[in-house]
């Protein structure tokens, strides 16, 4: 599958529309759209590929979770698609100049979203920080679109976004009211939201301005993962990687190459089928998480959290369908 996603992503004419930009966000040159290339069995493969990169997101954010020493896991994740984004760039094109704001402010915003995960991960359980974590970035970016954008809300949008937000409610309060010693936790999934909102804008005009797609997120993922890594090894000092047992070594390696896969999957997935249909079926993977949460890592999942969990993902559906 890694190696299908980099096909994906080096294959000429291969386009993505992540979100609709507007206002001071809209490209000045936009990237066409390539169509249902393939006839009838492209287009039957786009849910499927849509799934299949929700269920991987799902499985590299459990993979993350798993790794005792968070730090040193998301340090082994952010080097191993930086391996693999090399291999990108010496196969796309440069992005274009216009695209370079967009993509530095992405990249900043991404690995800040990355810090606050692993402290979501380090105080919480991933049955509850995971899905607060992403269901709160659409909610968000709704917000957004009417606040800075200047997008208004149609009725069908209002009911997601108010969907959205019960379904976040009950997972604040999945084990009743949050004391104090919770609201850390709290706050770091909600502050991955607001990081993962912010990038959604930045990269749905920047990957517009570039010209290129698979460069674009090449230099993404090429930026982005060393930074984390510097980051990491500031706070540890030179001996972050020593003494490593190989297993958490191949669980971060393949963490890595998943992370990367994913998003290559939607990308090829957004230049052939529905966006809005896409990005509702991507937020599968909260369901998929809290499922995860139960099985892999034995944390209760409980009624509560269950019926949350699904709430955030109808919510999510209702907002992204009814976007015009």
């Amino acid at each position: 599958m890694p190696v299908v996603a980099l096909a994906l992503l080096t294959a000429p004419g291969a386009a993505v529309g992540a979100l609709a930009p507007v206002g001071p966000f809209a490209p000045a040159a936009p990237l066409a759209s390539a169509g249902p290339a393939g006839g009838g069995g492209g287009v039957a493969a786009v849910p499927i590929a849509v799934l299949a990169a929700a269920v991987l997101h799902a499985v590299w954010n459990a993979l993350a979770h798993r790794i005792r020493d968070k730090l040193v896991g998301f340090a082994l994740i952010n080097l191993a698609y930086t391996a693999c984004a090399v291999v990108l760039v010496a196969l796309n094109p440069l992005p274009a100049a216009a695209a370079w704001p967009f993509l530095i402010a992405s990249v900043v915003l991404q690995v800040t979203s990355q810090l606050l995960l692993l402290r979501a991960y380090q105080l919480g359980d991933f049955g509850q920080m995971y899905p607060i974590a992403r269901g709160s970035a659409p909610l968000l970016v709704a917000v957004l679109s009417v606040t800075v954008l200047g997008q208004g809300l149609g009725g069908g949008e209002l009911l997601g976004v108010v969907v959205i937000s019960c379904g976040l409610i009950g997972l604040a309060f999945a084990q009743g009211i949050p004391g104090r010693a919770q609201l850390p936790a709290l706050a770091a999934a909600a502050g991955t939201g607001v990081m993962i909102a912010g990038y959604t804008v930045l990269d749905g005009s920047g990957v517009r301005h570039a010209g290129t797609v698979g460069g674009y997120i090449a230099w993404l993922f090429l930026l982005q993962g060393p930074s984390l890594a510097l980051v990491a090894r500031l706070r540890r000092g030179p001996g972050l990687l020593t003494g490593l047992d190989g297993s958490v070594v191949r669980v971060g390696i393949v963490g890595g190459v998943l992370s990367l896969t994913a998003y290559g999957l939607v990308v090829w997935a957004q230049s052939r089928g529905n966006l809005a249909t896409i990005a509702a079926l991507r937020e599968t993977s909260i369901v998929i998480a809290a499922l995860m949460a139960t099985v892999v890592f034995r944390e209760r999942l409980g009624r509560l959290r269950m019926t949350a969990s699904a709430t955030v993902l109808a919510g999510i559906a209702v907002l992204e369908l009814a976007r015009p």
